[in-house]
């Protein structure tokens, strides 16, 4: 059996063992209680603080605009119904790419009749129309939501998020940005970034699962949305995932220190894999903005759809390379991607994303690309 090859890290990543050693005194001997008075519980109380002020300095936002959550999904459900609920937005502009967190809360939202909706349109290469989402922000009646994801997990096309925020603050709209796929990867700098809501998930960038985050600029006041104690400066009651938090903090201390080198690396990779793809299998086709405004992580391949390109994940699955059809959040009955479909219609194509870490490797790719022609 050949060694597993892992292609799929916009879906998750393997844990840092720096990461794993940062929480291993809060699974074992550190486990008193948070909430706790006695020192017991103070010290896991400092863990968090602590967490949450290096959180804070890395992504340049205030500790208490920083709420530690069960991951993206659920920070961006809370940011987008106490938009609706608190800060009086009647009216959301999304795209058809977003991921799922967010489509299905607008869309519920709206369902209910408690929003107007709208999708801004997208350009060809996949990137937002801009002069679309101008139009959409002055002609509304109502105070706006928008909510626009930095990176895209399937494409990896990045928003201008100075840009959208900007016109955002323009039309007096609220902006939520789901974050999770650039959290990590690049560096943010949320006091001169103009965003209400943003959201991060550990498990990206080589943290744990179930942690996360989100962030509430300090101008915007919210309710609690989960009630029954004081946790999270009253914000979302439970006893903290200490652990978590811990390792979502040291991942992210990491992932920071180590941003330039990973990223020429991870880029290079994504580079060399394109140029192998296309030297060696014909009618190959990039989808979104790769060489352009993309992240440097994902790289999503469209091949000619034949009977044998059409088992393709199957047989990569039994050749045990780990890489995603469109999204890994729609997995099992492959229900195909909502992404690929809004930019990149063709009944005649089976895409592939390829999405790469610092732990991969150029033998990996060259070993994928060898296999992927016998299949293809």
């Amino acid at each position: 059996m050949s060694k597993r090859v892992y292609f799929d890290n916009a879906a998750t990543t393997c844990l840092d063992p720096e990461v794993l050693d940062a929480m291993m005194p809060y699974l074992t001997s550190c486990y008193g209680n948070p909430s706790s008075i006695y020192s017991y519980g103070r010290e896991s109380r400092l863990a968090i603080e602590n967490a949450r002020k290096s959180v804070a300095r890395i992504l340049n936002a205030h500790p208490a605009e920083i709420f530690f959550t069960s991951g993206g999904t659920e920070s961006s459900n809370t940011a987008i119904n106490a938009s609706v609920r608190d800060l009086g937005c009647k009216h959301i502009i999304t795209s058809s790419i977003e991921h799922h967190a967010t489509l299905h809360t607008v869309e519920y939202l709206h369902n209910q009749g408690e929003v107007a909706l709208s999708n801004v349109k997208l350009l060809p290469n996949g990137h937002v129309d801009m002069e679309d989402l101008e139009r959409l922000l002055a002609e509304s009646k109502e105070k706006c939501l928008v909510t626009l994801m930095h990176a895209n997990n399937e494409i990896g096309n990045m928003l201008d998020i100075y840009a959208v925020g900007n016109l955002c603050k323009k039309h007096g709209a609220i902006f939520h940005s789901d974050t999770v796929q650039t959290v990590g990867h690049f560096p943010f700098d949320l006091r001169n970034t103009p965003v209400h809501f943003i959201t991060g998930a550990g498990h990206k960038f080589h943290g744990p699962k179930g942690v996360g985050i989100l962030y509430i600029n300090e101008n915007v006041k919210i309710t609690p949305f989960v009630h029954g104690g004081s946790q999270e400066r009253n914000m979302r009651a439970g006893t903290e995932n200490l652990y978590g938090i811990v390792g979502f903090a040291k991942a992210l201390e990491l992932a920071t220190a180590n941003h330039e080198k990973d990223r020429t690396y991870i880029n290079d990779l994504k580079l060399y894999m394109m140029q192998q793809l296309q030297k060696n299998i014909n009618g190959v086709t990039f989808n979104g903005d790769p060489t352009g405004r993309s992240s440097y992580t994902v790289l999503s391949a469209s091949f000619p759809k034949t009977e044998k390109s059409e088992m393709i994940l199957f047989n990569m699955d039994i050749n045990n390379i780990c890489a995603s059809g469109g999204s890994a959040c729609t997995s099992g009955a492959d229900a195909g991607s909502h992404v690929i479909r809004a930019i990149n219609n063709n009944p005649n194509q089976v895409t592939v994303r390829f999405s790469f870490s610092k732990y991969n490797t150029i033998d990996e790719i060259d070993e994928v690309v060898a296999k992927l022609k016998d299949m293809i």
